[in-house]
Order: C-alpha cells, then sequence, then structure tokens
C-alpha cells in the first residue's frame, strides 16, 4: 500500500524534532521523513545528532504510532570545488550510519551541484559516488536523487541518465512535483523511462514559469538566471495532477509496497495544519 508521510519543513519554527512524529500522528499521518533540521542533518554541514537523540526519536516514533520510512539530507554532493565535495562526502558517511541507527532504508536527496559549471559538477557528483555507492551498497539501503532547479542537471531526463550510468539498482529517482516544469514537464515519458527505479514522489503545487513567453515571472535585472518555484497546496498551481497520477498507476508505482509520496507544501506556513490535513485527504483521492 501507498505511504503517505508528511515533511515537517513547516513545523521547524514552531516544535522540536522529537515532537515532529506526534504532529504527524495529530495531523493523520502514519509516515514522516525527516528534513534537514539543525538537531539531526543540517544542510551542508556536519550531522549533529548522536546516538542518545536517535534513540530518543526512535522511541518518540514508536510512541507516536508513525514510521520513518525515509531521510533528506543536503550535502554538496555534486559540487565543482574538491574541499566542499569531500566535507560532503564525509558528512554523507555520518547521514548513512545514522539511517542505519534509525532503521530508516531511503536516503531521498538532491545532486547539490552548480548549473554554470555542469561538466565539473557531474565529475564531482561520479566521484563521491565512487567513495559512498559501495557504503550505500552495503548497508542495503536506497539512495533516490531529485534534479534541484538550480543544480547542474535540471532536466528530468538528463537527471536520469547521469543516475543511470551508475549501473547500481540502490539508486533511484526522486520525483518531484512542484519541480515538473524545471524537469521539462515530461512526466507521461519520464516516469515510464525511470521505471521501477522511481523511489518517492513529492506532492506540492507550482505555477510554470515558462507561461506567457517566459515573462510569467519578472526578475531584474534582465537576464539574471534565477529560477522560481512554489511549493503550494495541491490544485492551487498549474501542475496536472490527474496526468501524474494516472501516469503513476499506468507504471505501476501505485501498487508497489514500498511506494512513497510526501507532502512537501511549504508556501503556508502559517495555515500548516489545514494545508497538511487537505494534501493527505486530497492524495488519498488521486490514490484512489
Amino acid at each position: 500500500m501507498v505511504r503517505i508521510a508528511l515533511d515537517p519543513t513547516p513545523y521547524h519554527h514552531d516544535f522540536g524534532l522529537l515532537e515532529f512524529p506526534e504532529v504527524a500522528a495529530r495531523l493523520g499521518y502514519e509516515h514522516l521523513q525527516l528534513t534537514p533540521h539543525a538537531d539531526f542533518s543540517p544542510f551542508f554541514r556536519y550531522p549533529k545528532a548522536d546516538r542518545a537523540l536517535v534513540a530518543k526519536l526512535k522511541k518518540a516514533a514508536r510512541d507516536a504510532g508513525v514510521s520513518i520510512p525515509a531521510v533528506l539530507p543536503v550535502q554538496r554532493i555534486s559540487w565543482p570545488d574538491e574541499p566542499q565535495r569531500e566535507a560532503a562526502v564525509r558528512n554523507y558517511r555520518r547521514i548513512v550510519e545514522l539511517a542505519v541507527e534509525l532503521e530508516v532504508p531511503v536516503i531521498n536527496t538532491e545532486f547539490s551541484g552548480r548549473p554554470e559549471r555542469s561538466e565539473d559538477s557531474e565529475a564531482a557528483f561520479y566521484r563521491s559516488m565512487e567513495e559512498l555507492l559501495p557504503l550505500v551498497e552495503a548497508e542495503g539501503l536506497r539512495l533516490n536523487v531529485d534534479p534541484h532547479p538550480d543544480d547542474f542537471v535540471e532536466d528530468g531526463l538528463e537527471a536520469w541518465r547521469v543516475l543511470r550510468g551508475l549501473d547500481s539498482d540502490a539508486v533511484g529517482f526522486v520525483y518531484v512535483a512542484s519541480h515538473t516544469f524545471h524537469y521539462g514537464d515530461r512526466a507521461t515519458t519520464l516516469l515510464p523511462e525511470i521505471g521501477d527505479r522511481l523511489g518517492a514522489v513529492y506532492t506540492a503545487d507550482s505555477f510554470d514559469h515558462r507561461r506567457s513567453h517566459g515573462l510569467r515571472y519578472i526578475s531584474n535585472p534582465p537576464g539574471n538566471p534565477s529560477r522560481v518555484h512554489q511549493h503550494l497546496r495541491i490544485g492551487d498551481g498549474d501542475v496536472d495532477w490527474d496526468e501524474l497520477f494516472t501516469t503513476l498507476r499506468q507504471v505501476g508505482y501505485l501498487d508497489r509496497e514500498d511506494a512513497l509520496i510526501v507532502s512537501n507544501v511549504f508556501a503556508e506556513d502559517e495555515a500548516a495544519d489545514e494545508v497538511s490535513r487537505f494534501q493527505l485527504a486530497r492524495l488519498r483521492e488521486l490514490i484512489g
């Protein structure tokens, strides 16, 4: 059965790490994906959790009746400059240890390179994977990657080619619905291409920044390389949700026991409870 997990990022400002499982349960969720947090695995920094904190987090999840099927760290594993890349690999080794201690089988992540140095970043990614992939495979983990806007690879098909080049069943793709238009708006062809290597689906809406001949959003000065996307509640943007879930059904993802769908709306923290409950209900409708 498809697991629907809450991304607790909207609650980081008002609740502590150990409260997230209870928050998820209160909102009706049975699953929780851990995202970068100052007390666990901060963005781009060495993880700050020790064994005692991991034990407390596992107990909090058990007490709330909530599972943690995946963790999401963000580290500069594709950074084109070597000091940052080496630090990211060091940090990731600890993240793998924490995932094993938490008994979490999946790490979802991002490439975290630079688009203006795409070739160097791709080479850096493969260097990092030479070091990290044997460890991931030895621990029996799954590593899924999202080509995030403003990364060295943003197009969904090209990102899949990069991941496929690793030739490892331990590596998969994170499909983020709010990144649809940066991927190339190609769910109906991309998802069949990825097949059973699709590891997770994140669900938030976004507007198509390409509309109005590229003038839907105007940022100055003209021609600057900024990227724009949102994480809105389902239905508030331009993502074709019926098309996406029809395709997920056709490729068999919704029939998989390990299927994971994450609600990750970040645009309405002031109404986080209402939005989180809405997302859960709407996802259940879409899953059918």
